[in-house]
């Protein structure tokens, strides 16, 4: 077991976050695709009708702005850079997931062969998502290579940058995943600290044990007998 990069956790073997915090990681990127989507329902359509000016008149008519730029900012083009410095809040939703993604897979190794029939190991060329260069198809890159991804001594930094996005979404969606606090003590440090939001496995904020529903439905349970009163 090793220390995680981002609190005072312990982090599995060979990864550098916590189970804590590789599931909020894993939730944000699940969420992200409804973020946008919600975005680009609820910010992008027009905001008002021009006034009308009178007929035959000197003056003229000026609308409002169409659309939140803030939102444009974020589901339009641009350019991000892992390695540049601190995201200063600008940068759109896909350049921060594409580039983010290239910078992994250039970690990843991929194996070829020569004409000769021998193999060389070299990092891949660039992250290739399987449903295209969107948002949806960057996030399902990224959840099929968040194990590999934890490996890396660049989790933290992953972690703060789709941290960024979402917490920008959410301030303009006005939409946060529920939280519920579960009945049931954490099965691993026995505290009552379980929590469950939506998107991500239910989750101890004290020692960041996770477990999907059904193992806390298995474990709720065992609980529950454990503390019947006997029966005679």
């Amino acid at each position: 077991m090793s220390s995680c990069a981002a609190c005072p956790r312990t982090a599995p073997d060979g990864q550098h976050l916590c189970q804590l915090h590789a599931g909020e990681l894993r939730g944000w990127l699940a969420e992200l695709p409804y973020q946008a989507r919600l975005l680009q329902e609820e910010f992008l359509a027009p905001a008002g009708r021009p006034a009308q000016g009178r007929l035959g008149g000197t003056g003229s008519a000026t609308a409002p702005i169409p659309v939140d730029l803030r939102a444009l900012v974020l589901l339009g083009p641009g350019r991000y850079d892992p390695d540049g410095p601190d995201d200063d809040g600008q940068a759109p939703i896909t350049a921060v997931l594409g580039a983010w993604a290239g910078h992994i897979a250039y970690h990843y190794p991929a194996t070829t062969r020569d004409p000769h029939g021998t193999a060389h190991a070299q990092p891949c060329e660039q992250a290739w998502p399987r449903h295209g260069e969107t948002i949806t198809g960057w996030c399902a890159w990224h959840l099929a290579y968040l194990p590999f991804a934890l490996t890396l001594p660049l989790a933290p930094d992953l972690h703060r940058a789709i941290s960024n996005l979402i917490h920008r979404l959410r301030t303009l969606t006005h939409t946060t995943p529920r939280r519920q606090t579960m009945a049931a003590p954490c099965p691993e440090c026995d505290v009552f600290a379980l929590v469950r939001i939506d998107g991500q496995d239910i989750t101890c904020t004290d020692c960041g044990h996770t477990l999907d529903l059904d193992a806390y439905d298995r474990h709720a349970a065992a609980v529950r007998r454990a503390h019947q009163p006997a029966t005679t």
